[in-house]
C-alpha cells in the first residue's frame, strides 16, 4: 500500500519498529510515510474516534477501531461512502468484498440487518 499523499512505496523494512504511519482517512486505512509526516500536522487529515477524539484508527475486518480507547465504529469526519482519491472500486472487488462479508458473517454467527 503506498503512502496516500505522495504514493510513495514502503520499502522493505530494517528491524525495529517501522516509521510509517496508519491512519484512517475517508473510512479507509490509509499509510503515511516519513517524509509527508514532517513539517505539518499530518493526523489533521485523519478520522478520529467519535469517543475520545484521537486520530489513532486502524481497520481490521472491515471495522474502525480507536487504539486509543478501544472503541470500534464509524469516526467522526469519515465519509463512510467516499474513497481515498487513488483508490477505485470495480464490480468485481465489490462483489468479492460482499462474499467475504458473508463468510465471516456465517462464521462469527453475525445477523445482518
Amino acid at each position: 500500500m503506498p503512502c496516500y499523499r505522495c504514493q510513495r512505496r514502503q520499502d522493505d523494512p530494517a528491524r525495529g519498529a517501522s516509521p510509517w504511519k496508519r491512519g484512517v482517512l475517508a473510512g479507509e486505512q490509509v499509510l503515511i510515510c516519513p517524509e509527508c509526516q514532517r513539517g505539518r500536522d499530518w493526523t489533521a487529515e485523519l478520522d478520529r474516534c467519535a469517543s475520545c477524539g484521537s486520530s489513532a484508527l486502524v481497520r481490521t475486518l472491515g471495522e474502525t477501531i480507536c487504539r486509543s480507547c478501544g472503541t470500534s465504529g464509524t469516526p467522526t469526519g469519515s465519509r463512510s461512502s467516499a474513497r481515498a482519491p487513488h483508490e477505485s472500486t470495480s464490480p468485481e472487488q465489490g462483489a468479492l468484498a460482499e462474499q467475504v462479508r458473508a463468510a465471516l458473517d456465517r462464521v462469527l454467527r453475525r445477523d445482518r440487518p
